[in-house]
């Protein structure tokens, strides 16, 4: 069976973390806002609410991998908030790649984004080729 719906994308990082909804019809995402993180650690109660109020279909969280496909400190903490995320939130939670995610949203946006944007247009990104995949 296929996913449908709205899906929530996470960009995944210690001080911040990127939010981005998206829908599997039209394979597209926007930036939803930048949540306040403590040592990777968000407010669990705020990121309920959200996921209460769009009842996503999936969650994506992006992977930073290196660049030769190795894991590192940062991998390992995005899979344990993306475990976490599925413990709490009891919704499929699945990894995306996202290599080079944050310094495309970087470039793509240099002129137009400020503060915390950069990080929703990252789980935009993650999320939008998540969608790309689907079929």
């Amino acid at each position: 069976m296929a996913i449908q719906g709205y899906i929530l994308g996470f960009d995944f990082g210690l001080k911040f973390i990127g939010l981005a909804v998206g829908q599997t019809i039209t394979k597209t995402a926007g930036g939803l806002k930048t949540l306040k993180a403590r040592g990777g650690k968000p407010n669990w109660a705020e990121i309920a609410s959200i996921i209460q109020e769009y009842k996503p279909a999936a969650i994506v969280v992006g992977l930073p991998l290196n660049m030769d496909d190795s894991e590192s400190d940062m991998s390992t903490k995005a899979r344990r908030f993306a475990q976490e995320l599925q413990r709490r939130s009891g919704i499929t939670v699945q990894l995306m790649d996202e290599r080079l995610s944050s310094w495309t949203a970087n470039e793509v946006t240099r002129d137009t984004v400020r503060g915390g944007e950069i990080h929703e247009k990252s789980a935009c990104l993650i999320l939008e080729s998540w969608l790309n995949e689907l079929d």
